[in-house]
């Protein structure tokens, strides 16, 4: 089963209608992207996925602060519906800000609407990853056992410290919260080998590859930093559509030798690429039976 940890909720049910598009042009070097999507191109970007793991990010203002134009007062029930349209493929996390007054309560809501997981992104929801509100959340999660998929690595948010997704942070949360099972997106890009002794030290800390493949030198550094570290199958593959699509992604890895032509630098092997793409993400996130038909 091909799982694709790292989906962001499209933004329009029906076709986007001409008025309403938006693209981006930074987040890739290669082309822009459309920050507008239906549900049908969705379904056509993730073709090569047979499950996929969708959310927004709760943020007050999502288009600056995300890219991703949405209604913020509808950042998870988006998500639920869009889930609840093909609960065989789709998997649907929920975001809070571990600062609101009411998050507990959101939190409930969103699982009883049938999501199961998390997606955090302290840069962009602006709140330390380890300040007092934020342990009280991993705490509840650990607790219900909701994973948590943590925005993680660098980013241009301006208001927010690097600090607040530096992969060591997620060291310390693991170390609070041992049965807490998390996902470091991006291998913590540029920090790769942060991430690989992080996710090589705590049984229940993965990463995914999600944009690596986009930068190809960082994304070399980063497997061979979790190969050279055995932690190599503890990755799980992450297309962060609309960024990419799925089979972007695979290509993208399967890819990652070609920058050393010519060189005497180590290559990946082929069959460590091949065990990210068919990694058991819902097994290691205890999202098994979430698959519902």
């Amino acid at each position: 089963m091909i799982v694709d940890v790292h989906a962001h909720t499209p933004t329009h049910r029906d076709a986007v209608p001409e008025a309403e598009r938006k693209v981006y042009q930074n987040w890739r070097t290669d082309r822009p992207v459309t920050t507008t999507n239906s549900w049908a191109d969705f379904d056509a970007a993730m073709a090569d996925a047979d499950v996929a793991i969708i959310f927004n990010i709760a943020v007050d203002d999502p288009e600056p602060m995300t890219g991703l134009p949405y209604p913020p007062e509808r950042t998870n029930d988006a998500t639920a519906e869009f889930v609840a349209a093909d609960p065989a493929r789709r998997i649907g996390f929920l975001s809070v800000n571990p600062l609101w007054d009411n998050v507990f309560e959101e939190t409930e809501r969103c699982r009883e609407l049938g999501l199961v997981g998390v997606k955090l992104g302290p840069n962009y929801q602006d709140f330390d990853p380890l300040c007092e509100q934020a342990l009280a959340f991993y705490a509840y999660c650990e607790r219900h056992g909701l994973p948590i998929l943590f925005h993680q690595g660098a980013s241009p948010m301006r208001h927010a410290p690097l600090r607040y997704t530096y992969p060591l942070v997620t060291d310390e949360v693991a170390l609070r919260f041992p049965e807490l099972r998390i996902v470091m997106a991006h291998m913590g890009h540029p920090w790769g080998t942060e991430t690989a002794v992080t996710i090589r030290k705590h049984p229940h800390v993965y990463a995914d590859v999600s944009s690596i493949y986009l930068r190809p030198w960082v994304c070399y550094q980063s497997l061979l930093a979790a190969v050279e570290w055995g932690c190599a199958h503890k990755l799980l593959l992450g297309s962060d559509f609309p960024i990419a699509n799925t089979g972007e992604a695979m290509a993208g890895l399967r890819r990652v030798n070609d920058i050393l032509e010519g060189t005497k630098l180590p290559r990946i092997p082929e069959e460590t690429v091949e065990r990210i793409i068919h990694a058991d993400a819902l097994g290691a996130l205890g999202l098994s039976a979430a698959v519902r038909s």
